[in-house]
């Protein structure tokens, strides 16, 4: 395994006109202007609310097509503008510019929900031919995507236990183009060693063949409790959805690179469409990147409380939880997830397995419950639980749910607001019923 560097803190924000701040100051207030539009007059941005900017004249129409997605204009010759909803658009700009900023990345590319973005990602990376290696263990639709789409599209796709030292190095290939995982994986909570496969892909290079690109799906950590790319990793991409998004209202999707990538991306996301609209822009920039810091501290900490609680009662029979002691990847959780002070940061969500029938604690939560409820999706004010092999991993084969570590009587659980008081007293009456 490959020697690891400790994460250093993220840099400070700075211009020549004040101090740097940190990076949750930098979340609540942004830069509020984009490179072609200022807003620094609201202390609110407004919604952008048209789907086509008026053009000064024919010229300034022309130059500025000409300067969309070219990275190969000098800069004295570029003059981009706002001409069309599905190039860009303001309010998805600096919400784009924070993303990148809290990731630790050169370039952000939005797009309307995660699948979009996962698409997006790894479509500028994979032509026919290419092979991409995936954890064992991902998000159902991930998994479909894999599955059911890439073979049609002429893309070979291998599985592989990226847990396991060695394994990566044996499934790579001289057509391996592109390396995906999720880290903590859903739902199991599994780590993927970011440093150790960065690695493995540079062995590879040494060989002769193309280094694959390393992309990973940091939805469950968010930027607040890792960044992959300073670990190593390509290529990041989110569900804007689940906790930086944070109140469950707006869906939205996210891939986070480095600057060579922007032209593909853009070019991708205007042709394939899949464009995060305005009106969901606007509440993950102005409500959810802001409140992301606070969110998560107070979700983590209940996390930790349920945790504990839940490996202690006589009626669960394993919990997976990066924060617990007994977690069989502590170590490398201590060391990959930090947050912006460089505080040890495990997260909101957990897995745990039940001895009995999980269906008979899910019913009773739905019908009985106020503080945890029964809905899929996650990083939400409230607490949510589910059935991963009955539902957001349904699609997989009972087979293959075995074969990624999926236990029918695993259930996921995202940690809201509540009180984690509140939380405990329902799992507990819950539990009583399994």
């Amino acid at each position: 395994m490959a020697k690891r560097k400790k994460s250093k803190a993220p840099p400070r924000t700075a211009s020549p006109h004040r101090p740097a701040y940190g990076m949750e100051t930098f979340l609540v207030h942004g830069r509020h202007h984009t490179k072609k539009w200022d807003y620094a007059h609201h202390l609110v941005p407004p919604i952008s609310s048209s789907a086509a900017y008026r053009l000064g004249s024919a010229e300034r129409g022309a130059l500025g097509f000409h300067s969309f997605a070219h990275d190969g204009l000098e800069p004295s010759k570029a003059s981009p503008i706002y001409i069309y909803d599905r190039l860009d658009e303001p309010v998805r700009g600096m919400l784009e510019e924070s993303l990148a900023e809290a990731e630790q990345g050169d370039f952000c590319a939005t797009f309307a929900t995660g699948m979009a973005a996962v698409s997006g990602g790894l479509g500028v990376l994979l032509q026919v031919g290419d092979e991409i290696v995936c954890h064992r263990t991902l998000y159902g639709c991930s998994y479909s995507l894999f599955k059911n789409w890439y073979p049609r599209l002429g893309i070979q796709v291998t599985t592989a236990d990226l847990t396991k030292p060695g394994a990566l190095a044996k499934a790579l290939s001289p057509k391996t183009r592109a390396v995906y995982f999720e880290s903590p994986a859903n739902p199991t909570m599994e780590l993927i060693d970011i440093g150790a496969v960065r690695a493995a892909c540079e062995k590879a290079a040494r060989k002769g063949h193309p280094r694959p690109q390393i992309v990973i799906d940091n939805t469950f950590a968010t930027p607040y409790c890792q960044r992959p790319l300073t670990l190593g990793a390509d290529m990041v991409v989110h569900s804007l959805t689940k906790n930086l998004g944070g109140f469950g209202t707006d869906m939205g999707g996210a891939v986070i690179t480095r600057k060579e990538l922007s032209s593909l991306l853009l070019l991708y996301r205007k042709d394939f469409g899949g464009v995060l609209a305005p009106k969901s822009a606007w509440p993950i920039f102005v409500y959810g990147l802001p409140t992301l810091p606070l969110r998560m501290r107070q979700q983590q900490e209940s996390a930790r409380r349920v945790a504990d609680f839940l490996e202690r009662h006589p009626r669960v029979r394993r919990v997976a939880y990066p924060g617990l002691p007994s977690f069989p990847q502590y170590e490398l959780a201590r060391q990959q997830m930090t947050d912006y002070a460089g505080a040890f940061a495990p997260g909101s969500m957990l897995y745990f397995t039940v001895k009995g029938d999980p269906n008979h604690i899910l019913n009773y939560i739905a019908r009985n419950a106020y503080a945890v409820t029964l809905a899929v999706s996650l990083g939400q004010t409230r607490t949510l639980i589910e059935s991963p092999t009955q539902m957001t991993h349904a699609t997989l084969s009972a087979e293959d749910q075995g074969g990624c570590g999926l236990e029918g009587e695993g259930l996921r659980l995202s940690i809201g607001l509540e009180s984690v008081n509140d939380i405990l007293s329902d799992l507990e009456r819950a539990l009583a019923h399994a």
